[in-house]
């Protein structure tokens, strides 16, 4: 039995935990394309030919890029943040105002990490200017992720990492592809509409139109689509007619360890098999 590997990233609602659910659901094919790349667990523990992998964060993929073109290079520069004087709350909040003022995609994947593994949670989040805005997570010894690192730009040799909507990593299908979409989740209520995504959100619009996409990628190109999110009745409504499992998972967001319960997640497959319905979404 091969390990699993981890991503390098902190990531709320990362899916490393979740991988071997994920890929039984996954068919065999020659790229696996995901419009939701995330910190990568699935990228990272699935056996492809190649690889598309989007994100509407633009930080999220100049780093990986970086990494896929000069690893050592990063590794060296983002490992000098990575020391007991850096773990510091004025330190963080200087690196911080440093990635807010800088424009150069180098120096800010550099801060990006170090933003990642010091800040709380592992949040990634910005305010309506589009600064990062994720507070100091007072943690004792941040962990520096070289070999995760290594292990990313190794498999990154088969990947193309492309800052795009969902919308458009649909438009670039073609034959042989599967779809793997890890979206901002549906609320499990209208007060826990929290989203750690970029921009203005991800809507209860964006919730159908992917849903649809996916639905007609599959029903109508023949290209099968798997989608995680809340088993909730809103989302079994939107993916009706797709393959369903239930899983339990453990949420880390809460800042409480005894407030951090198990919540059901949902993974639909869409497939030629999908019960298409000209009623649907």
């Amino acid at each position: 039995m091969n390990k699993k590997q981890r991503a390098f990233l902190k990531w709320a609602g990362g899916k490393f935990k979740l991988v071997d659910a994920i890929t039984r659901h996954l068919p065999q094919g020659q790229r696996l394309v995901e419009p939701f790349v995330g910190a990568g667990s699935v990228f990272l523990n699935t056996h492809y030919a190649s690889y598309l992998l989007c994100d509407i964060n633009q930080d999220l993929i100049d780093l990986y890029q970086i990494i896929q073109r000069e690893p050592q290079r990063y590794i060296g520069a983002v490992g000098e943040l990575f020391v007991p004087e850096m773990n510091d709350r004025d330190a963080f909040y200087r690196v911080r105002d440093r990635f807010n003022r800088s424009r150069c995609a180098f120096d800010r994947a550099v801060s990006f990490l170090y933003l990642n593994r010091h800040g709380f949670n592992g949040l990634c989040r910005y305010n309506r200017r589009g600064a990062f805005n994720v507070p100091f997570g007072s943690y004792k010894k941040p962990y520096f992720p070289e070999r995760e690192i290594l292990a990313f730009a190794a498999k990154a040799d088969k990947a193309e990492f492309v800052c795009m909507g969902y919308e458009q990593a649909f438009a670039q299908l073609q034959s042989g592809d599967v779809v793997y979409c890890d979206p901002p989740y549906a609320p499990l209520s209208t007060t826990a509409s929290f989203t750690t995504y970029v921009g203005a959100g991800f809507s209860l619009d964006d919730q159908a139109i992917l849903a649809r996409c996916s639905r007609h990628t599959a029903c109508e190109k023949g290209i099968p689509v798997v989608i995680s999110n809340h088993d909730i009745a809103l989302t079994r409504e939107l993916y009706r007619g797709a393959q369903m499992e239930t899983l339990q998972v453990q949420r880390n967001i809460s800042q409480k360890g005894s407030a951090r319960t198990k919540v059901d997640e949902l993974i639909a497959r869409y497939d030629h098999t999908c019960q298409w319905d000209d009623n649907a979404v």
